[in-house]
């Protein structure tokens, strides 16, 4: 396990479980927690040994969102804008437990899937203090979730319970109490035992097809294609499979 002050990053097999510490500040994200969660993304994405991410939090919740009271001492935290417009390049998984509200829920959907626990709540409540969700709720909560759904949560301010967030596609599984992280974990296990370069390319253009043709979707498929069917581990796969043996996959 490595610390960085206001985050925790743990090596368990071939996933990162990344847990965001201010407990005492419900996970509230200033530049100390953005900074270490920028970290922590690095650390996912250029270990050769890691598939996967679990993000959760540390205490009552995930993310109560960005920290207030820093925000009007000095500002927004630095670095924070790079994490959600960029996000990982591996599968993340967010573990819910409590709330993720405005900045916490962005954080969240920065990820690829989400799970969370049957008494969270989830909401962008930014223009109950005189703002909107700028981190990218609104670009990507729309594509997530019914446009109506989007539009009440984005101009009400009001959270959605977590079975809400399932019924709306937003929410892939609902835990009980306490174990978003097992079942984040479990999913996060699944993804590892695949193919990394596959699982990588397939991540990258699910995302990317949104809002491109079907023309234009093969074109961006054909590079992918050429670095992932001709690598090792595409020869791993049916060799493995013919010897009715676990692959042993290189990432290359």
């Amino acid at each position: 396990m490595t610390e960085n002050s206001a985050v925790l990053t743990e090596i368990r097999g071939r996933v990162l479980l990344i847990t965001l510490n201010r407990p005492e500040a419900m996970n509230a994200i200033n530049t100390d927690l953005a900074q270490g969660l920028l970290s922590a993304i690095e650390e996912l994405d250029s270990n050769e040994g890691l598939t996967a991410g679990v993000l959760t939090g540390n205490g009552r919740g995930f993310c109560s969102g960005m920290d207030l009271k820093a925000f009007a001492a000095g500002g927004p935290p630095q670095g924070f804008d790079q994490f959600l417009q960029t996000g990982s390049e591996k599968p993340l998984i967010a573990a819910i437990e409590g709330f993720a509200l405005a900045g916490g829920l962005e954080v969240a959907l920065t990820c690829d899937l989400l799970v969370a626990a049957e008494d969270a709540k989830i909401g962008i409540r930014e223009v109950k203090v005189g703002l909107f969700a700028a981190g990218g709720a609104l670009l990507r909560l729309p594509r997530r979730v019914p446009y109506s759904v989007a539009m009440e949560m984005a101009l009400t301010g009001q959270p959605i319970t977590a079975d809400q967030a399932k019924n709306h596609g937003l929410v892939s599984r609902v835990t009980g109490k306490g174990g978003t992280v097992e079942a984040a974990m479990e999913l996060a296990e699944l993804i590892a035992e695949n193919a990394p370069l596959a699982v990588a390319a397939s991540k990258a253009l699910i995302q990317a097809q949104q809002g491109i043709t079907e023309e234009e979707f093969w074109d961006l498929q054909r590079p992918h294609m050429a670095k992932v069917f001709t690598s090792n581990d595409a020869k791993e796969g049916p060799a493995s499979f013919a010897e009715k043996r676990s692959p042993n996959w290189s990432g290359t």
